[in-house]
């Protein structure tokens, strides 16, 4: 399938039909962004701003307006994250999270980016049954989702505590599922005639949507990291997450002791950058369709990139951290003991919840599904590999 070199405006084909409320909403956030479109020198907003300002924005934009949608929570929801597939996904990373706690003599989890809190309400009563309690925090974005999340850890008490702003520093284990992903990213073009160009977005009041993309010659920054990643390539577009580099380089300064484990989809650079992926990564998800189309839906729809790890791991190490392992979502699974955990839920489990497990499970470990896309990156200090989860099948080699 050919790709365009520039991500459209325009409304994409065979989306569901927007609601009333939703489509008013999205108005409301699409006035914020012409306000800052307007207030710049030139008419212009980098895309990583007009991205944050979507997803982000206070009382308006996807993450912090109670816009996100889950499947487990409606049939039209946005997307589906692994631990709301099936509580084993959790029950799983529990076993790779106990190993490290041992490792560090502590007790304490801390989340990123919880969602609707199904990993937190897995992993906490998986690690009682392994003789650990634990302390779990929370650093949640969203208000509206911080008070879903409040809803269904209540049973679970004060254990259970949500955070407000980074810690001063922190040893245990760290967990950031599909966080990575959602945050907003650099977009750049290398022209026709190989000059490397930034993406922005402008406006364009008569139209709907009331934007549209610009191009402006790339800052020496961005043409000094890019140069770094890969060779000029005319008509080819992709992205950077420098704001995702930054934060795994901040938790090198106060994660003192202990590991992060790095859920999402992704690549290593050299297959990220690949020549074939001349459209770069950038993805939208609405009512359970996905599109390249970023400029619509405002507010009412999320917008993701896939991970470049190779990036991700060198920011850790420039964080001061190690690297202690990258792999597959599947073997990730296969290695922490997802076969003995799934045997003894299908033996106690009726033949319509054991169907619902295992279809979740291949799903979880498929390569046509999230097995192969999804991967896992560990990235910590005083932990000496390897880890539970990386024993076999470790891609550190490739990063």
């Amino acid at each position: 399938m050919t790709q365009s070199a520039t991500p459209r405006a325009g409304l994409p084909l065979n989306l569901p039909a927007v609601d009333e409320i939703s489509a008013a909403h999205s108005k409301k956030v699409e006035a914020h962004l012409l306000s800052r479109i307007a207030a710049t020198p030139d008419g212009l907003l980098p895309f990583e701003t007009w991205m944050s300002e979507a997803l982000y924005s206070p009382g308006l934009g996807y993450y912090a307006a109670g816009n996100i949608k889950f499947a487990s929570e409606r049939a039209t929801g946005d997307f589906t994250t692994a631990p709301e597939m099936t509580p084993l996904f959790g029950r799983v990373v529990a076993r790779q999270v106990a190993e490290i706690l041992e490792a560090t003599g502590t007790s304490q989890i801390l989340e990123f980016g919880a969602g609707t809190g199904a990993l937190a309400a897995a992993i906490i009563p998986a690690l009682r049954d392994m003789g650990l309690e634990v302390r779990y925090q929370i650093l949640e974005v969203s208000s509206d989702l911080a008070g879903r999340q409040a809803q269904r850890l209540e049973p679970l008490g004060a254990q259970v505590e949500w955070l407000t702003a980074l810690p001063d520093e922190f040893r245990g284990c760290v967990l950031a599922n599909e966080v990575l992903d959602a945050m907003p990213v650099t977009l750049f073009r290398w022209n026709e005639s190989g000059e490397l160009m930034e993406l922005c977005v402008k406006a364009q009041p008569e139209s709907s949507p009331p934007f549209d993309w610009a191009e402006r010659p790339a800052s020496a920054a961005l043409q000094h990291t890019v140069a770094r990643r890969m060779p000029a390539l005319p008509g080819y577009r992709s992205e950077l997450n420098l704001q995702a580099e930054a934060w795994v380089k901040q938790l090198g300064k106060w994660l003192k002791s202990g590991a992060a484990l790095l859920i999402d989809y992704g690549f290593p650079q050299r297959e990220y950058y690949h020549p074939q992926r001349s459209a770069g990564t950038l993805m939208c998800h609405f009512r359970h369709h996905s599109h390249d189309h970023p400029l619509v839906l405002a507010g009412i729809q999320d917008i993701t990139a896939h991970v470049d790890f190779t990036a991700m791991a060198d920011a850790a190490l420039e964080g001061g951290m190690d690297v202690l392992g990258y792999t597959t979502q599947a073997r990730f699974l296969l290695n922490a003991g997802l076969p003995q955990l799934l045997e003894n839920e299908v033996g106690k489990s009726d033949p319509q919840a054991t169907n619902a497990t295992l279809s979740a499970v291949q799903k979880l470990i498929s390569e046509a599904e999230m097995g192969e896309l999804f991967k896992v990156l560990a990235v910590g200090r005083d932990i000496t590999p390897p880890l539970l989860g990386f024993t076999r099948g470790d891609r550190r080699d490739t990063l």
